[in-house]
């Protein structure tokens, strides 16, 4: 039986991403997706250098939904956010983009820190160290422990379809080596982070975009965290977090590896109509 290509993780020249809209629509199309979900980073109602500008979601909407009409009958298209968790600042639900009317969101963590302040886990090398120094006093461990209590508390309060990339922390940890992934402690924070991923309902992708953009020879989540979650019946699907028009489905045949790795033999996709559907690998 065919199998539905899909990308629900894709960025744009609204946010970080180098390309139009159009352009993704386009490169999706010609390699055979048959479902594509735009999600441009959002921490609305605020914006950054690297979140969509809040002038501009009127705008970034309009553009999805004329792809939409555009490639009707050939391509579905869906419009989504990755939506920023920080704890008391913002949240991803639904009712909070209802303006919006995005069909799906991602929940995504990629911040760490205290009441003193925050870093993103996904930073510069430099950058990562700078914040495990200045907010964790150099102790990686209790850095590491913050996100995925973040994570456990987004899963909880949000309201959303998609969770990105799991275990985003592991990024810098090649070059830093910050703290060690074979550590009981370590396992015992994914283990619990899993448990709150089941209670909550969502998906979790196997994302491929640190090996599209070099910055780590695997996908998220690792393997041994993939293993936990499948023990957990958590359903999975596959996401490029595109950043450009040549990486829409990039590295796909490592995701599928890990999912069977993992004893996967299904993955999930998210129809027009909101209904996630089992498809075999």
């Amino acid at each position: 039986m065919h199998r539905i290509i899909t990308n629900y993780h894709t960025h744009t020249n609204f946010c970080d991403g180098k390309d139009t809209a159009e352009k993704m629509a386009e490169s999706a199309y010609n390699k055979g997706v048959s479902i594509l979900g735009f999600s441009s980073h959002s921490m609305y109602p605020f914006s950054s250098s690297w979140h969509i500008d809040t002038k501009d979601f009127t705008n970034y909407c309009a553009e999805v939904q004329k792809l939409k009409t555009e490639y009707k009958g050939k391509m579905e298209i869906l419009l989504g956010f990755e939506a920023e968790f920080i704890p008391g600042v913002t949240c991803p639900r639904m009712d909070e983009y209802s303006d919006f009317l995005p069909d799906y969101l991602i929940g995504a963590v990629h911040f760490t820190g205290n009441d003193n302040g925050i870093f993103a886990v996904d930073d510069s090398s430099e950058n990562v160290k700078k914040g495990i120094e200045k907010y964790f006093n150099g102790n990686g461990k209790n850095a590491v422990c913050e996100y995925f209590a973040r994570q456990r508390e987004m899963l909880r309060a949000g309201n959303f379809a998609i969770l990105a990339h799991c275990d985003l922390i592991r990024k810098r940890n090649q070059q830093l080596h910050f703290f060690d992934e074979n550590d009981s402690w370590y396992k015992k924070e994914l283990a619990a982070t899993a448990k709150e991923i089941a209670k909550a309902g969502v998906i979790v992708e196997i994302n491929t975009g640190a090996i599209s953009r070099k910055a780590m020879d695997d996908v998220y989540p690792s393997a041994q965290f993939l293993e936990i979650i499948k023990n957990q019946g958590i359903p999975v699907t596959f996401s490029s977090d595109s950043h450009s028009a040549q990486t829409i489905i990039s590295d796909f045949d490592r995701a599928e590896k890990a999912a069977r790795n993992a004893g996967y033999s299904e993955i999930m996709y998210i129809n027009e109509q909101g209904q996630a559907v089992s498809q075999a690998l």
